[in-house]
């Protein structure tokens, strides 16, 4: 990997930032934002609350406003760090290529060391999880847990039909293509509310250019010593959650892990889902 992501023009790049600031419209207000240089680019986060760090990664293209249903609960607890995915469309903006997904890892450990953080709690959803997972197997020396909320290629691989229905919708560039995928994998049409729509704004804005995340291998599982909450969705539609949980269980039979039966992919669109995730973050980290 030898290019950097960018946006395609400055006219999408506008776009793209007017989506984005009516997503984070829906976020409480933050403590302070950071804009913390690193050795592949510039990483943006937001600080919310007070006490030990939780660190929440994003989901793919999702930014730091995926989170602003489980902010203000987890704030009044914690500090809370929301980041911008370095690689991607949001705030942070990146500099010199990935070369590999341990680089991915090397970059955020630059921005927990630029930041002071040590035994961070880092919670990550969807690919977010991935990432928290590849962070715990190359540079786990600053985490003190992880949770995963439905979290994708960890311990299965998509679901055949991400791709069925993602590609005619990505080639196309169809409204109504987005809407039937966007519908599918969450369970319901939500394509138009802010953070649905900032997701798509990324897709069509944004050119990533960052190393493929795969699957880690049975090994690098296994030898994962960092505590571990994983909560998957029982309707999800991206994977077999059954799969994904059984697998996770016997490869890491010390991770706590659970599916809510009647969450999908997008773990804490329903207001009950979402306050069960909170107190099993809570709990976990507490």
């Amino acid at each position: 990997m030898n290019k950097i992501g960018s946006f395609r023009s400055p006219a999408a790049e506008m776009r793209y930032f007017a989506a984005y600031d009516r997503a984070m419209a829906e976020c409480p207000e933050p403590g302070a934002v950071f804009n913390i240089r690193t050795h592949h680019g510039i990483t943006r986060v937001y600080r919310y609350g007070d006490g030990p760090p939780i660190v929440l990664l994003p989901g793919l293209m999702a930014t730091s406003a995926c989170y602003a249903a489980l902010l203000p609960a987890l704030a009044e607890r914690h500090t809370v760090y929301a980041i911008d995915t370095l690689g991607e469309a949001g705030g942070s903006v990146q500099k010199a290529p990935f070369k590999d997904i341990r680089e991915r890892a090397s970059a955020l450990d630059d921005v927990f060391d630029r930041l002071g953080l040590s035994e961070v709690h880092v919670v990550g959803g969807s690919t977010g999880g991935w990432h928290a997972v590849n962070q715990a197997i190359h540079f786990p020396g600053r985490l003190a847990s992880i949770g995963l909320l439905d979290p994708t290629t960890v311990s299965a691989p998509f679901a055949r039909k991400v791709f069925w229905y993602g590609l005619p919708a990505a080639v196309l560039d169809s409204e109504r293509l987005w809407r039937r995928f966007v519908t599918w994998s969450a369970g319901e049409d939500i394509l138009d509310q802010p953070a649905a729509r900032l997701i798509l704004a990324g897709i069509r804005c944004y050119r990533a250019r960052v190393p493929f995340q795969v699957c880690p291998g049975e090994e690098a599982l296994r030898s994962l010593e960092v505590p571990t909450l994983a909560l998957f969705g029982g309707r999800s539609a991206v994977h077999d959650s059954a799969d994904a949980a059984a697998r996770l269980e016997s490869l890491l039979p010390q991770a706590d892990v659970e599916i809510l039966p009647d969450a999908g992919h997008y773990l804490y669109l329903r207001p009950e889902d979402r306050d069960r995730i909170v107190d099993r973050v809570l709990e976990w980290v507490a």
